[in-house]
């Protein structure tokens, strides 16, 4: 499972591809996110109309049929096993897979993050919502799969994570045999350079989920 995660990073220290053509005004109002939840915006890139860009998408991804997205069902999480089948996340994963931007998750009361404090990428799925009056809502969700042996002691779920340089690969447009050719990254990734540490709970939220009317397939 994947239901909080943070982004610390330095403006400076952000990858390239997260700063070309970014929405407006992110530089100046940029802010370190210490605590990133599900219904948040969150920083995502993704890929449309053959262009790398960053949007801001609320997470936890409604289905395009929804009738009511603000009070029907958010899927927050979404299981890599059944990504490519289940109706709700089938057209998203052939058309529109996202990343979403991390400087470490947050299991129990424990930060994984990277030994060396630098951000990496998230798994996930975006979807546009169109309403009847022309209104629209973009919304993302998070990839999991089985944990690694250092995640495995704090949950049976861990977040899906792209590897730098396979930015594009993940993001391209790919017919079958491309979609195949990137399964072996739902399978989850090695934990060398890999870090689990205590951290102070900053709200009574860390231990909780109800919070969210949503649904965790992760």
């Amino acid at each position: 499972m994947c239901g909080r995660y943070e982004l610390t990073t330095e403006l400076v220290k952000l990858p390239g591809l997260i700063k070309k053509n970014l929405p407006y005004g992110f530089e100046e109002h940029y802010a370190k996110q210490p605590l990133i939840q599900p219904a948040d915006p969150v920083l995502v890139l993704r890929q449309e109309n053959g262009k790398i860009s960053s949007s801001f998408m609320l997470w936890g991804l409604f289905a395009e049929w929804s009738k009511d997205p603000i009070h029907g069902e958010r899927y927050f999480n979404a299981r890599a096993e059944t990504v490519a089948t289940k109706p709700t996340f089938r057209s998203a994963w052939r058309h529109r897979r996202c990343l979403l931007l991390a400087s470490g998750f947050f299991e129990k009361g424990n930060r994984i993050r990277r030994t060396d404090w630098q951000p990496f990428w998230l798994g996930g799925l975006w979807n546009r919502w169109l309403g009847a009056d022309g209104s629209e809502i973009e919304s993302c969700t998070v990839i999991t799969t089985e944990p690694n042996s250092l995640v495995k002691p704090l949950h049976n779920r861990m977040p899906v994570i792209i590897p730098e340089g396979l930015e594009d690969a993940w993001l391209g447009q790919a017919n079958a045999y491309g979609l195949r050719a990137l399964e072996p990254l739902l399978r989850g990734w090695n934990p060398n350079g890999w870090i689990v540490e205590p951290v102070v709970k900053r709200t009574s939220i860390i231990e909780q989920m109800d919070f969210f009317p949503g649904v965790d397939l992760g």
